[in-house]
């Protein structure tokens, strides 16, 4: 095969596309990104300015026919997850029922009414899609899995910090890779060793390697239809049965955890840094600091909620201004702008405290720099955008041994 023909979905600005077209090995023929809260379609401007509007749609995907989606080799997307961020308290999380997360239902739609098979599915969220609801542990991604395997489909998973591996952000998403029945590479994973599989054979074991620590692999089936799966998954149960590796084939799950297993050249914060090419708007204003120190520092303090309740509350300190020598912090979609936040990313220069630029953000998730620099388009927003991205240096790994496999 000379290309791999992809559909990307829930494109944003483009991370998957940028780390699947590196190497030259894959053709997007038709990509979709709506955003359902706002007028003007921003992430769709960057992304049309980059790879041009030509089979690029910018419409609700829950109201495109499947029948204007071309056929494709593998449908890539980091599905909306929203509902599952670490911006929100599981509490607060409505998993596959959330307003964005029933997105999931459109991925499924075009899978089933395809009349040919996408053989290769290519997805990512975040690593609280596995534990989630709080009410029933990991019983959205069992929903997933089991949908998956009603249309055809083998699944591997695996939690990847991009930090643990070299790269310069701490990171940490859920990455998984379907099979259709269809393929060769679901038959070498019908009859390969389960573990041999998640440690050293499969795609994730292959491009992130993992020690060889013996955990112990759990195994169980996931029999009940959708609805009673929804209805009574893990009820009762505190802990999410789905590990941080695993695969699920045929009904039944196998699943361990790993540790990385990774020595090569590790990009730091510093690394990504514009020396002596930042404007004054990315400067904290010294009588700002005390703000910026109160936020980011330990806190045991008496609050009342907005009904009266009165609670202790506590918090731990952050490191203030971020370290230089390691991988930064997890880019959140709240980094831009210049009111003080305990969040956002500050760095200590000869000229003082500074915000991070939309160009290091970018830099952090690994894409070209000024890839989201368009016309109309803030710098909070580029910082939204990269908050809401992927680190491309992921993708592309993976995108290789893919490549590969479908060749194989």
């Amino acid at each position: 095969m000379d290309k791999v023909k992809v559909i990307e979905l829930f494109a944003g600005v483009g991370g998957f596309r940028l780390g699947l077209e590196k190497n030259g090995k894959y053709e997007v023929v038709w990509s979709n990104q709506w955003e359902p809260s706002t007028k003007t379609q921003h992430a769709s401007m960057v992304y049309e300015t980059r790879f041009g509007s030509e089979n690029h749609s910018n419409q609700d995907i829950a109201e495109v026919p499947t029948d204007e989606i071309p056929d494709a080799d593998l449908l890539v997307g980091g599905f909306p997850c929203q509902d599952y961020s670490v911006a929100t308290t599981l509490q607060n999380s409505k998993g596959l029922i959330g307003k964005k997360g029933v997105l999931w239902w459109s991925i499924h739609r075009i899978l089933k009414e395809k009349k040919k098979p996408v053989p290769y599915l290519f997805l990512e969220n975040v690593d609280r899609l596995l534990k989630s609801p709080s009410s029933q542990r990991g019983r959205d991604f069992a929903i997933m899995l089991k949908s998956l395997n009603d249309l055809g489909y083998a699944v591997e998973w695996r939690v990847i910090n991009a930090a643990e591996y070299g790269m310069p952000q701490r990171r940490r998403r859920v990455f998984f890779i379907a099979y259709h029945q269809s393929t060769k590479a679901y038959r070498a994973l019908s009859k390969a060793d389960k573990e041999s599989w998640m440690t050293e054979e499969g795609i994730m074991a292959k491009v992130f390697p993992v020690k060889n620590s013996n955990n112990k692999v759990f195994s169980f089936p996931i029999e009940n239809d959708l609805v009673s799966l929804s209805d009574t998954f893990n009820k009762g149960e505190k802990l999410s049965p789905f590990l941080n590796t695993g695969i699920f084939i045929d009904g039944k799950v196998s699943t361990q955890k790993t540790e990385p297993n990774y020595s090569g050249e590790e990009i730091t914060l510093g690394d990504v840094l514009q020396n002596g090419e930042v404007s004054e708007e990315f400067f904290i204003l010294e009588n700002e600091y005390s703000k910026w120190e109160y936020l980011k520092g330990a806190k045991k303090e008496i609050r009342t909620s907005k009904n009266g309740f009165t609670y202790n509350y506590s918090e731990g300190k952050m490191i203030f201004p971020d370290a230089l020598d390691n991988a930064s912090r997890t880019i959140i979609t709240g980094e831009g702008g210049k009111s003080p936040s305990r969040f956002k990313h500050v760095v200590a220069t000869r000229k003082g405290l500074r915000r991070l630029t939309p160009i290091e953000l970018e830099r952090l998730n690994m894409f070209p720099d000024n890839h989201t620099l368009v016309e109309g388009i803030s710098d909070t927003k580029r910082a939204f955008f990269m908050g809401n991205a992927l680190v491309v240096g992921i993708v592309e790994k993976i995108a290789e041994e893919l490549y590969d496999r479908i060749n194989m």
